[in-house]
């Protein structure tokens, strides 16, 4: 742990947030949801953490990472408690929802890229207006797609 220590092993909030490579306003978010809680207050108040909560801190930046929610994430920390067996299909469960969500973010994007796509292609050929505004205009101004 690099930053500020304080005398019993603890570090600042600031510190603790370059260490884990994440700003402290998400450090303190993480808190506000219950994922991260300090070690202690200092006598002025401040959060103090430890090597502990680095570590967790970094798994829930890694697991966001990975493409899991925050709420997964909060699962996640209350199976390392959990048996082998019921750890392993609780994980399961959570990489096998999340991988159906990319496949349908991946899925839409590429509609998306052929829409773009034949966007410009259409404005590629166009000599007059612009075919794309137009249609775009007429679109928002019936409240309605074509």
């Amino acid at each position: 742990m690099n930053g500020r220590r304080t005398g019993n092993g603890t570090i600042s909030v600031g510190a603790a947030a370059r260490s884990a490579d994440v700003a402290a306003s998400t450090l303190r978010y993480y808190e506000r949801l219950g994922l991260l809680v300090p070690e202690a207050r200092a006598a002025n108040g401040y959060r103090q953490y430890t090597a502990v909560q680095i570590e967790r801190l970094r798994f829930i930046r890694a697991a966001q990472t990975a493409g899991f929610t925050l709420e997964d994430i909060r699962r996640l920390l209350g199976l390392s408690q959990a048996g082998q067996h019921e750890c392993r299909s609780a994980v399961q469960g959570l990489i096998a929802a999340r991988l159906t969500e990319v496949r349908n973010k991946i899925r839409d994007l590429k509609r998306v890229q052929e829409v773009l796509e034949l966007g410009l292609a259409r404005c590629r050929r166009s000599k007059k207006e612009c075919p794309v505004l137009n249609e775009l205009s007429s679109t928002t101004s019936k409240g309605e797609k074509r």
